[in-house]
């Protein structure tokens, strides 16, 4: 538990066991340690010197920890100042990086290109975990990750941390089963969620000076990705991403629990809005994890309701009311 401030594995058990074992010499150590008398010796002369130990009075070495507070506290403050430094040259490499990119002339220096699965996973990962300030995606499957409850925890540290997260969803991505209420889970967090008939592209846009686009291969699985540095190439894709935002329509939290007759209408607005986000009866229904006939029903219903012919004079009605 102490290899973070720079003690090894060996090391770290060995002042363990001292805390625990106060008075032991070397040999008394070493058998409890599993490791040789003449490596706890050693460890233990450097814990002295170091601040880590004490050596008591006796022709036989014997030793006590120093109180981990006080020892501990100098090495954890230091690795501290260390890591400071360390973020201190991140950010002024990226902005010499960024600098640098900005007047790149040669397409290689603009485009890379990533192939397997879990290259392209462990980059689109690292490109999410760089983002400062926006996230916008476009989800659209198929997918590279194996699961779409893959990346749960890092985009709740993402919107816990207040970074603007917006997704468009394709409609296809809500009839996955069980991704409507993930999704409806994620807004709840924070999440700004629209859904869209046939969205242009699946993309994952890291503020305004990293995307990446995954490209599907003739069985329709992905097997590679284009990552976009600063450029006009990728302040089309910014701006394609905007576009898709504008004509797409909010998604909804998932509805809290409420009397039958609330309930019910929750559900009215929820089957609207996948209605109005152009998804077939079907997709509805597995999207909501009703039946067909009950879905079918239902939109009978509520068409019936809004006094609507067609399922875009529903959605313009509901509209009216504020209903979705």
């Amino acid at each position: 538990m102490l290899e973070a401030i720079g003690l090894s594995p060996a090391e770290s058990r060995l002042y363990a066991t001292l805390v625990e074992n106060p008075r032991s010499s070397a040999d008394e150590l070493a058998t409890q340690c599993g490791i040789s008398p003449l490596l706890a010796g050693r460890t233990l002369a450097a814990f002295a010197r170091r601040g880590l130990a004490s050596r008591l009075p006796g022709r036989r070495a014997r030793y006590v920890a120093v109180a981990p507070d006080i020892a501990i506290r100098p090495l954890l403050a230091r690795h501290e100042e260390e890591l400071h430094q360390v973020r201190t040259a991140i950010s002024e490499l990226t902005s010499a990086f960024n600098l640098a990119s900005r007047y790149a002339t040669h397409p290689a220096e603009q485009v890379e290109v990533i192939t397997g699965t879990d290259n392209i996973v462990n980059r689109a990962y690292a490109l999410q975990d760089s983002a400062q300030v926006m996230f916008r995606n476009i989800d659209k499957p198929p997918y590279a990750m194996r699961g779409h409850g893959d990346n749960v925890a890092r985009e709740r540290h993402m919107l816990k941390s207040g970074i603007d997260y917006r997704t468009v969803y394709d409609r296809e991505a809500l009839e996955v089963p069980g991704k409507l209420r993930l999704i409806q889970e994620s807004i709840a967090h924070g999440e700004k969620a629209r859904v869209v008939a046939e969205a242009a592209a699946k993309i994952w846009i890291a503020d305004d000076a990293l995307a990446l686009i995954p490209i599907r291969n003739r069985s329709n699985s992905i097997d590679a990705a284009f990552i976009l540095h600063q450029s006009a190439l990728l302040d089309a894709l910014i701006a394609l991403f905007e576009r898709e935002w504008q004509r797409a329509l909010p998604l909804r939290a998932a509805p809290r629990p409420a009397a039958h007759t609330d309930e019910l209408d929750e559900l009215t607005r929820e089957l609207l809005g996948l209605l109005a986000g152009g998804l077939t009866d079907e997709a509805i229904a597995r999207a909501l994890g009703l039946g067909l006939r009950t879905v079918q029903r239902r939109i009978h219903a509520v068409m019936r309701d809004l006094n609507a012919v067609t399922r875009f004079q529903a959605g313009l009605e509901a509209r009216e009311r504020g209903w979705i």
